[in-house]
């Protein structure tokens, strides 16, 4: 097997998890926290959806899904595009509201298709190129997208784990 494969396999597990735990619930238990300072489901999915969005569209060289195709604009969240979740306080993932699953699922399955397009045009050569110079050691294509792949995985383990102590409360 190939790294594309297995990459392509490890997002495939992101897509099955973001969809279970998001699909189904109205919009108030999307946004509904188990404490003050905690993140929702929407705000997981949208944060997950942003970081590999930004992430694979920076390696790739390509804007991102979230204002290329209009994404920003149809979930209508009050930050700047640029936003992706990173450092927001607990007040600022309390304004990420949505009517439903349908938009906010509507743009991960949007990043979701472009990342498995990217990655499947990969050869294991691609790997070895440096993406981000910042880091010492500098940062490879590799190693960014299995940290976005360990980002959105726990990500989206953290809302279904919400999703199931929303609905045993």
């Amino acid at each position: 097997m190939r790294g594309a494969e297995l990459l392509a396999e490890g997002f495939g597990r992101i897509s099955e998890e973001v969809h279970a735990a998001a699909e189904g619930l109205r919009g108030e238990r999307l946004g509904e926290r188990l404490d003050p300072e905690a993140n929702s489901i929407a705000w997981l999915v949208w944060h997950l959806s942003r970081v590999q969005d930004d992430h694979v569209a920076d390696a790739a060289g390509e804007e991102q899904v979230w204002t290329g195709a209009g994404w920003a604009e149809r979930l209508g969240l009050p930050f700047p595009d640029e936003a992706t979740g990173y450092g927001m306080s607990a007040a600022e993932v309390g304004r990420v509201r949505v009517s439903g699953p349908g938009d906010l699922l509507g743009y991960f399955d949007a990043v979701h298709a472009r990342t498995l397009a990217y990655v499947s045009g990969l050869s294991d050569g691609d790997f070895d190129r440096v993406v981000d110079e910042n880091w010492s050691p500098p940062v490879t294509l590799g190693v960014r997208l299995v940290s976005v792949l360990s980002d959105c995985l726990q990500h989206a383990g953290q809302a279904a784990y919400v999703r199931g102590a929303l609905e045993r409360r």
